[in-house]
């Protein structure tokens, strides 16, 4: 049997400012059990020492089922602001777990209302059918899967 070789990505090669990355992986998001989101065609965000964070299109989202507007914003200095939603699937919610950029800075303009979720606020989310092991710290949103090494900035 052939040993499979799996190229391993640096958070520290990453840029910054932040990237963006099309990707054509596999990605889903579980919370309660439900798929939430599931996609082929997401946009990576590559920045030194954070883990990627994979942004959904809003299509391949179930946003209408699930999510809603909360008042919360941040402020990234790359991306502008982010605003959020809540997730409530049965009788679970998480509150503040996916956030997205209603109108992204110049140079982001893809991401615009593309959503990323918190890996820990989710049962689970999955790359290529790898379940990923969330970013330490309750503030970041990176994806640490086999391919990518650290240290990571967070905890």
């Amino acid at each position: 049997m052939a040993e499979q070789i799996v190229h391993k990505e640096s958070v520290w090669d990453y840029p910054r400012p932040p990237r963006l990355e099309h990707s054509a992986k596999q990605v889903q998001v579980v919370f309660n059990g439900v798929v939430v989101a599931e996609s082929q065609r997401t946009i990576r965000i590559l920045e030194t020492s954070h883990p990627p964070a994979f942004y959904i299109p809003p299509d391949d989202v179930k946003l209408a089922d699930y999510f809603k507007l909360t008042m919360r914003h941040t402020f990234c200095e790359f991306k502008g602001m982010a605003s959020y939603y809540t997730l409530t699937v049965g009788d679970r919610t998480a509150e503040n777990a996916a956030w997205f950029y209603p109108d992204p800075t110049v140079g982001y303009e893809g991401l615009k209302d593309y959503v990323s979720f918190y890996p820990g606020r989710m049962d689970a989310c999955y790359v290529n059918g790898e379940k990923v092991t969330p970013q330490a710290g309750n503030f970041y949103g990176g994806w640490i899967t086999a391919e990518i090494i650290g240290p990571f900035k967070g905890g």
